[in-house]
């Protein structure tokens, strides 16, 4: 996206290069809307202004913008144009000031708009007012990546999470749907024994609307309880199994889905296209030292992420947060590697998935347009890898990394196994790390290192 210092306008590339191609007959492919780009910074949020928010890193207007429009792309809008404004203040009634309200106006017939997309959640009432003013649908950033989402949901967990996400956010805007407040034939002003003239007014439409929502919330929150603890029981399992899990965490489009169909052979839906995979995915993988791990591809992070979506998506983070280690996947190659980096360690910190060790992939190296600043870029992130997940350049280095942390927690023995107590064998191959193995006419003499909540089976046994 360039910038004009004069109207601060965007202009957005030609969308013919950036639509993700479907199959002909496909819902999307119908005639597109034509959407424009609506952003607002606030002067004291700027990125040269002094660091806010704990010191983390801020997107410029003009990046947001632009990662907006991607999302707009994904949904299937075709976007034909952009613009924004600073600002010392929100405008409460209208989001933005009067004369870029104005400026919209004569965007909305140049360019024959169809809807207007603004970068950030707006209240219902700023919706209300300027879809009044434009003449025009007025969506938000949220309602966008609930699209979004809704489309690239495919299991019935994924579908769960996101409709429940999408009625939280419809609750309070429903006065934007019903402004004539049509009411239903209803109660007795005058008591029972009321006659003509004497019924009250009843209960208006969105009265009956909004308790019908909250109805299919409470019955969505059910079902995802039910989701949440069937997880719970399958990683009690893993865990009784003592199979560690490694969680795949990043910016959306930031190469999660590559990396773990190039570690697993997974068949995982891979497109240059923003949460082109949502659902999670978890594969089996061995170490170079034998031991088996699970790798769970989770949901791409992006800025300003929805709450609802977070809230919604409770029982997928927990895989995050009950992982054993942590793998976040860094496309280094953007120009806002930093702050896309920065945006998920926050996300992290709200979802309390703080506590496991974590191991950065600086994923894309093979795309650095000057190779030799990737020592620059190591030093930025602690404890990184740097790897292509497309060529498999240090795939090798990331999995020794990964071994060598999950190894940590891992006690040495050295026993002597009898034969008949081969299902310990197979527990010391699949969960531990063997040094040496020998086969002698007692039974099967192994050193190595195992996981310490199983090393009591195997204390009867040690030499």
């Amino acid at each position: 996206m360039k910038h004009d210092e004069g109207v601060n306008t965007v202009t957005i590339p030609d969308p013919r290069h950036h639509v993700h191609k479907l199959p002909t007959g496909h819902p999307a492919a119908a005639p597109r809307e034509r959407g424009f780009l609506v952003g607002v910074e606030l002067k004291r949020f700027r990125p040269s202004a002094p660091a806010q928010d704990g010191g983390m890193p801020r997107f410029a207007i003009e990046d947001s913008l632009e990662e907006l429009a991607a999302l707009a792309r994904t949904a299937g809008i075709e976007v034909v144009g952009g613009t924004y404004q600073r600002l010392e203040r929100i405008n409460p009634a209208t989001y933005i000031g009067k004369g870029k309200l104005e400026e919209l106006q004569s965007f909305r017939d140049e360019l024959a708009v169809d809807l207007f997309i603004f970068d950030d959640e707006l209240s219902p009432a700023q919706m209300r007012e300027l879809e009044r003013a434009l003449e025009r649908k007025v969506i938000d950033r949220t309602a966008l990546i609930l699209d979004v989402f809704a489309q690239h949901a495919h299991t019935r967990e994924g579908q769960l999470q996101v409709e429940l996400a999408q009625y939280e956010y419809r609750l309070p805007r429903l006065t934007r749907l019903w402004t004539h407040l049509a009411r239903q034939a209803g109660g007795r002003a005058g008591g029972a024994t009321g006659g003509v003239g004497l019924r009250g007014p009843g209960e208006t439409q969105l009265e009956s609307d909004r308790r019908l929502i909250r109805r299919h919330i409470a019955r969505l929150k059910a079902e995802l309880e039910l989701v949440r603890e069937h997880r719970a029981r399958y990683r009690r399992k893993r865990r009784r199994a003592a199979i560690p899990t490694v969680a795949i965490v990043g910016y959306t489009n930031a190469g999660k889905s590559t990396l773990l169909n190039a570690l697993s052979q997974a068949d995982v839906l891979v497109a240059d296209m923003l949460f082109a995979t949502l659902d999670p995915t978890t594969r089996r993988v061995k170490l170079p030292g034998g031991r088996e791990v699970l790798f769970t591809d989770t949901v791409g992070f992006i800025q300003k992420l929805p709450t609802t979506l977070v809230a919604a998506f409770r029982a997928t983070l927990e895989e995050i947060s009950e992982a054993d280690l942590i793998l976040h996947v860094i496309d280094i190659t953007h120009r806002n590697a930093m702050q896309q980096a920065a945006t998920v360690a926050t996300v992290l910190e709200e979802i309390g998935a703080t506590h496991a060790p974590l191991i950065s992939a600086l994923n894309k190296i093979d795309r650095l347009a000057d190779p030799s600043l990737l020592n620059t870029l190591l030093a930025e992130f602690p404890n990184s890898i740097p790897i292509s997940a497309a060529t498999g350049q240090g795939l090798d280095l990331l999995l020794a990394r990964i071994e060598e942390v999950l190894n940590a927690d891992l006690v040495p023995l050295r026993v002597r196994l009898p034969y008949q107590q081969g299902q310990l064998l197979a527990l010391l191959h699949a969960h531990g790390h063997i040094r040496r193995e020998e086969y002698g006419p007692q039974g099967t003499t192994v050193e190595g290192f195992i996981p310490a909540h199983l090393s009591a089976q195997f204390r009867p046994f040690a030499v």
